[in-house]
């Protein structure tokens, strides 16, 4: 399997930032404060994870459409069908209070994890795809585990 390239890597941590700052307010209240002065109470705790999150999912959906104009014929019908998915899960099944808006983004995450093997699987994805996408995915998830299980 091909190495994950440098920048993919290095821009894909920092998209994970969102996610781990929103946890980190949420057990350390001296961050929580320091975060709320500095920037204001909608990008501290759940409340940056969940949009940051909604918008994460949809950009993914992005992606997962580049991949199927990869496809011909029946697979890039429904690779266009699955890339959808992502952007839909998060625009209906994110709402309702931070725990289970919280809970239906940690489904959608695993979900697209689902949904970038698959791409992978068709050959649509770079070889190196999945140890990438795992890596996010495991990060994104423990965060927001933390705001749904505190």
């Amino acid at each position: 399997m091909n190495a994950v390239p440098r920048s993919a890597l290095i821009l894909g941590l920092a998209g994970v930032i969102p996610f781990l700052w929103g946890a980190l307010t949420l057990i350390s209240p001296g961050l929580a404060d320091f975060g709320q002065d500095a920037f204001g109470p909608r990008f501290i705790g759940p409340y940056v994870q969940l949009s940051y999150g909604i918008v994460i999912l949809a950009f993914m959906s992005g992606v997962l459409w580049g991949f199927a104009t990869k496809a011909t014929g029946p697979r890039a019908a429904t690779g266009y069908g699955l890339s959808v998915i992502p952007a839909l899960w998060a625009f209906f099944m994110v709402g309702g209070g931070p725990v289970s808006a919280g809970m239906n983004l940690i489904f959608g995450f695993i979900g697209l994890l689902l949904l970038d093997w698959q791409f992978w699987r068709w050959g649509l994805a770079p070889q190196w795809w999945m140890q990438l996408r795992v890596l996010l995915t495991s990060l994104v998830v423990i965060s927001l585990g933390v705001g749904v299980f505190l």
